[in-house]
Order: structure tokens, then C-alpha cells, then sequence
């Protein structure tokens, strides 16, 4: 029996209504800021709505261009914003719908990691109203062609637990890690780049140490990602640096947004 988990912020985030969903997730993936090679094993994204964050974050599903048809499964993780949680909590729900229709969830692989691993619990609650993962999947359905879902919502967690989740999915060719973080938040705009800027470079260099509380709202699933990475002597590449006040606000107090991918 199919148990949906509805959109949240449809209408809010980003448009409700498909046709234009569609035409605006095209544009953003029309105009990436430049071509990474190889094709990424791993993308480091921005939540916020699209009219603030969706130029960045086109410029890195851009890049996933060449993998459709090749990608078979996303295990996506983004920060708790509503919920408190301990660990990563995974849905019981068998498909995630958006105005584009309904992505399969792998409950397989979410059981599995729910009875090996204790820091992966199962909380729908963490789900229910969690935009960080719901405003990746337009552009995952857009650039994809059918995969199947590992939706991960990261709370109270370490980097060591997010990258013993990530390894058990890593080494697979047919699977994408995608990691939902903004940067630094509310500052204004001139502090905002420099923060931004030195928050890029420790990506850039896989040093989830060097990454502060103030840096990025994804900084947990952002570090076990960089360990992951690290340990298999893979690099990082920013590929866009802006903020709210470059995209569609005013620049007193920005939020940031990057888009990086790891191969």
C-alpha cells in the first residue's frame, strides 16, 4: 500500500502548478556557470526558494546532465529545520510527491540502514513539513530519468555517523549523493562573502573540521560527505558562489548559497 508524503512548500518555495515548475527548473539548468568533468559522484546544494537559491543550485544539477539513465538511486540528506532529531531520520513513506509527480522511495535500503545503523531512526514526523529535501526534487526529476529515493532528514548528528550512512551507498556507481545545505545566514552582504568564501575553500580542501556552527545550516551531512570524500582521495570544486543579495533580495542581511560538486 502506498503511503505518500505530499509536497510542503509547493506554492511557497517553489510554483505549484507543473508547467511552470518545469519552465522554471529548465532555466535555472540552462545557464550553469561552468561544466565540471567528470560528472560528479556527489553535489553540495542550496534549499532556499528558487527565486533565491535556484540560479546556484541549476548550476550544479547541470552537471548531472551526462548521468541520466545512469543514476538508479539518490540518498539525499538535508539539515532539520522543523523538528528536533537525533541522528538521521528517515520516512516510512513508500513515495515523496511533488507538482511533477511521485519519486519512489528505496524502503529497502531505508530498513536496512534503520536496523544496522542506531543513529538512522525512523520519524515522520522529521519529514512532514522539511523543506531541504522537498526543494531538490523538481530539478532531481527534471535531469534524471526513474530513480529511486533515500530521503535522509540530519538533526543532532556527527560527521563520523553521516559518513558511516554515506558509505554504505558510496562505492555504488549507480547511486548520487546529494547534500542540501545553505551558508551562512543573515548577515550582511560584505561579511557574508568573506564567511562564504572561507567556507568554500574548506570544502574545496575536504576539511569538514575547519566548517563552524554559523557556516553552513547543512554543515553536519556537508562534513560526513567531505570524510566520505577524503577517504577515498576524491576532490571538490566549487562551481557557484552568490547570496540572496546577488539573486532577489535586498543586501543587509543575506543568506548564502553554493553550489559544489565532489568526483
Amino acid at each position: 500500500m502506498s503511503r505518500i508524503r505530499p509536497p510542503a512548500v509547493a506554492g511557497t518555495f517553489y510554483p505549484d502548478e507543473p508547467e511552470r515548475l518545469r519552465a522554471e527548473v529548465r532555466a535555472f539548468l540552462s545557464h550553469p556557470a561552468r561544466i565540471s568533468s567528470p560528472p560528479p559522484k556527489a553535489v553540495i546544494v542550496p534549499h532556499a526558494g528558487y527565486i533565491y537559491s535556484g540560479p546556484v543550485a541549476g548550476t550544479a544539477y547541470a552537471q548531472l546532465v551526462p548521468l541520466r539513465g545512469q543514476v538508479r538511486r539518490v540518498v539525499l540528506l538535508g539539515p532539520a529545520h522543523r523538528v528536533p532529531v537525533r541522528g538521521l531520520a528517515a520516512p516510512t513513506a513508500t513515495h515523496f510527491r511533488t507538482p511533477l509527480g511521485d519519486v519512489p522511495v528505496n524502503q529497502a535500503a531505508v530498513v536496512a540502514l534503520a536496523e544496522r545503523l542506531p543513529q538512522v531512526v525512523i520519524r515522520d514526523d522529521a519529514h512532514a513539513w522539511e523543506h531541504s529535501l522537498e526543494v531538490q526534487l523538481p530539478f532531481l526529476q527534471e535531469v534524471l530519468e526513474d530513480f529511486e529515493l533515500v530521503p535522509l532528514v540530519v538533526g543532532d548528528a556527527t560527521y563520523e555517523e553521516v559518513r558511516e550512512v554515506l558509505d554504505a551507498f558510496w562505492d555504488d556507481p549507480e547511486t548520487l549523493i546529494v547534500i542540501s545545505s545553505d551558508l551562512s545566514h543573515y548577515h550582511d552582504y560584505a561579511t557574508a562573502r568573506a564567511m562564504d568564501s572561507a567556507t568554500s575553500k574548506a570544502i574545496e580542501s575536504l576539511r569538514p573540521e575547519a566548517l563552524d556552527y554559523d557556516d553552513a545550516c547543512g554543515r553536519i551531512p556537508v562534513g560526513g560527505a567531505l570524510l566520505a570524500a577524503r577517504a577515498r582521495g576524491l576532490r571538490a570544486e566549487t562551481l557557484d558562489l552568490r547570496n540572496s543579495g546577488d539573486t532577489a533580495g535586498p543586501r543587509d542581511q543575506v543568506v548564502g548559497y553554493g553550489a559544489y560538486v565532489i568526483h
